[in-house]
């Protein structure tokens, strides 16, 4: 079991050839059978990652193509939805406006946008036991000696809370991804997808499309609760290796002044 940032960057980074390997998961490994490039391992697995870079680029990711086709899935959802969020908004209306979509380069304008964006993710913290590893050669580490084919857990809830890098680490709190003069500042801390080499192939993609549809969202809605919100659970729940949300209703209510294309009666 891997805890804190320290630790897990020091075996997933620092030693990244030997933590390489993806453990065992018990109730998934007869469905799957070590296939696929996320529970692969050894020739199959640099293989299909291989595959999977090259496939992503051809799609283009990272590049304008991608950022046009995030940008009309984000209006096909806005369409479909028709019928600390002000200064999102207000940031939304002054770097973007109401006339034109959302885009990559704003990103860069948008510093309180951006850290809303890192800390949903490291409160959400969606995969905090993190999917495990496995050492693919004896190896030693922290006067430990882990023999091959060992089965390693990387907690990432203990690296997104830790309050060495987070100063409140249990409340949501934007400021953890801001300077003292309000300009984003990058977390080292922050890995919701994991380090080393398996990290997440899709984290960039990931990243445009939290951007680009949460901006589009939030040019044409503001979101409401039909229930006081004192009375809304948020409290998270376990499932197997995922923390998910709980069920509760949201109220679209369009803005004046919605963005370009949206015609909102």
């Amino acid at each position: 079991i891997l805890c804190g940032y320290k630790a897990v960057k020091e075996a997933l980074v620092g030693q990244a050839e030997a933590f390489s390997g993806r453990g065992h998961i018990a109730i998934i490994d007869p469905i799957l059978r070590g296939k696929g490039v996320v529970f692969a391992n050894g020739k199959s697995w640099k293989a299909l990652r291989q595959f999977s870079q090259l496939t992503m680029r051809d799609f283009g990711m990272g590049r304008q193509s991608i950022e046009k086709q995030i940008q009309e899935e984000a209006q096909c959802l806005v369409e479909e939805l028709r019928k600390s969020r002000e200064k999102v908004q207000m940031e939304i209306d002054r770097v973007i406006g109401s006339h034109h979509l959302p885009a990559l380069e704003d990103r860069a304008k948008m510093p309180y946008t951006d850290a809303v964006i890192h800390e949903i993710q490291r409160l959400g913290d969606v995969i905090p036991l993190g999917i495990p590893r496995s050492v693919i050669k004896d190896t030693h580490f922290r006067g430990y000696h882990l023999p091959k084919d060992t089965t390693v857990y990387p907690i990432l809830s203990s690296v997104l809370h830790d309050p060495c890098h987070f100063e409140k680490p249990e409340a949501f709190h934007p400021g953890h991804f801001l300077d003292a003069e309000g300009n984003f500042r990058t977390q080292g801390a922050f890995i919701p997808f994991s380090l080393g080499k398996r990290l997440c192939l899709g984290e960039s993609l990931a990243r445009s499309e939290l951007f680009l549809i949460l901006t589009s969202v939030l040019q044409n809605f503001t979101l409401g609760s039909p229930k006081a919100l004192e009375d809304i659970d948020i409290t998270s729940r376990r499932n197997g290796l995922l923390k998910m949300p709980p069920e509760f209703q949201l109220c679209f209510l369009p803005r004046q002044g919605v963005g370009p294309g949206m015609q909102i009666p």
